[in-house]
């Protein structure tokens, strides 16, 4: 079984191996090597950090978007530092805000 916590790419690898591909077989579906693939599915029998979910709920890219706001950076400006359009860095922004209200709501049910 696959565990859910694992990168897509490690997961399309380990369902290929499943199928009883060989490592030359997906490497060369993924364009990679087959040592790569190899490493790819050694690291995956690692054990993981699961870490504060409430922190990993934001992309990288929302992260890094809210901080500049919270900075003053308007919308017109974060386009062109992300070549987006400022409308697009809107729906970024407001799609992080959505993330985190459902964090803190969720923090504050009561568990059963």
């Amino acid at each position: 079984m696959i565990q859910p916590n694992l990168r897509p790419l490690e997961r399309a690898i380990l369902r290929r191996r499943e199928e009883g591909l060989d490592n030359e077989e997906i490497a060369r579906r993924f364009g990679r090597s087959p040592a790569h693939v190899e490493r790819i599915i050694d690291y995956t029998r690692l054990p993981r950090p699961q870490g504060d979910r409430s922190v990993d709920d934001l992309r990288p890219l929302e992260r890094r978007v809210l901080r500049l706001i919270g900075r003053g950076v308007d919308y017109e400006e974060l386009a062109s530092a992300f070549k987006r359009t400022p409308s697009h860095m809107r729906r970024v922004a407001g799609l992080a805000y959505l993330r985190k209200a459902r964090t803190l709501l969720s923090e504050d049910r009561p568990r059963s």
